[in-house]
């Protein structure tokens, strides 16, 4: 069985982490391997951008990056105070955990920002949200990624996409690196992405 975090800050976007929890989920139940996710946060509560709250399966604080096969992060909004936990250096250290032991890291839209604050992006090709000005962009290329215009970037271990729309992309490529790409197919097949 594969066990991927699912790393969630407050200010978290439902619907990126929903992407996370059904594909894996889809994939669990029919696919060719059991995966089971596990959502952590610096909070025992964590309000999303919209409102509803999520209640996490554990705290950050009792992970151990050694149970876990991959890592997942979707994003949020700045005025939900998404940064305020994807920037705390807890949260950073657990990303940095990940790349040393050259695990999959899948980062939808902003997710990439923590990414990048963590260091484990430095010179290495990314992508994140473009809209608003370019703003988070640019602030990805300020921490040192190489910033490509595409809607979903890997480099080595890490995938990052940009926006709410490459949700299910990202979350069907991790599925391929913990799997094998037939494996992600059929779940996208029986999902109705391939019509």
């Amino acid at each position: 069985m594969k066990r991927v975090l699912l790393l969630l800050a407050d200010g978290v976007e439902l619907f990126e982490a929903a992407a996370f929890t059904d594909v894996l989920g889809w994939a669990d139940t029919f696919g060719s391997e059991r995966i089971e996710f596990v959502c952590a946060g610096l909070r025992p509560r964590l309000r999303c951008t919209f409102g509803p709250d999520l209640i996490p399966n554990v705290q950050l604080d009792q992970v151990r990056v050694e149970d876990f096969d991959a890592l997942a992060i979707p994003g949020g909004f700045e005025t939900a105070g998404f940064y305020e936990d994807a920037y705390a250096e807890p949260f950073l250290n657990v990303i940095r955990r990940f790349d040393r032991a050259g695990k999959p890291i899948a980062a939808i839209c902003v997710g990439a920002l923590p990414l990048a604050k963590s260091g484990v992006l430095a010179g290495r090709r990314a992508t994140t949200y473009k809209l608003l000005g370019g703003k988070h962009r640019r602030q990805l290329a300020e921490m040192g990624a190489e910033v490509i215009d595409a809607a979903l970037v890997r480099d080595d271990n890490v995938v990052t996409s940009t926006g709410p729309s490459t949700a299910a992309d990202v979350a069907l490529t991790l599925v391929e690196a913990l799997t094998s790409p037939e494996n992600a197919a059929k779940i996208r097949e029986l999902m109705g992405f391939e019509q």
